[in-house]
């Protein structure tokens, strides 16, 4: 396996109805089926099937950061406050937040932080073309 890819998404996240008092953010974290922008010499998709094995998997160890930051931890699989889904349209998520990470909860609700992002590990990848003859990345399968 290759190192772990970044790539940012124009969705919005924005706060969610949490219960019990709970700062919880969420949104599309990818989308299905949508060219990405100039990537550095090739555009990309995501396969609606690209997350099936992490979700047959029960999305083992998968960690929300802030900034991709180990250091800011916003949630985790394992212990639940990460709660991902793939639909129709993508990969969702809800993070419940820890009070020390109130200052993340406050700049999503300003409306500061409007856009997530997510890492992957590619398993398989096809490529093509566009219709205009661009190099076309297509990711099949990942975690």
């Amino acid at each position: 396996m290759t190192d772990a890819e970044r790539r940012f998404t124009s969705v919005r996240v924005e706060v969610r109805a949490g219960s019990n008092d709970k700062m919880t953010i969420g949104g599309y974290a990818a989308k299905f089926n949508r060219m990405s922008q100039n990537l550095g010499g090739f555009v990309e998709r995501i396969d609606p099937a690209f997350f099936n094995k992490s979700r047959g998997d029960g999305w083992p160890d998968v960690i929300a950061r802030y900034n991709h930051d180990d250091n800011m931890v916003l949630g985790t699989s394992k212990a639940r406050t990460l709660r991902l889904s793939v639909d129709g349209t993508g990969l969702m998520y809800e993070a419940d937040l820890p009070p020390s990470r109130a200052d993340v909860y406050e700049l999503v609700q300003r409306g500061d932080v409007n856009q997530s992002s997510f890492a992957f590990y590619t398993l398989e990848d096809d490529w093509g073309v566009t219709d205009q003859g661009f190099p076309l990345r297509t990711l099949v399968s990942g975690k």
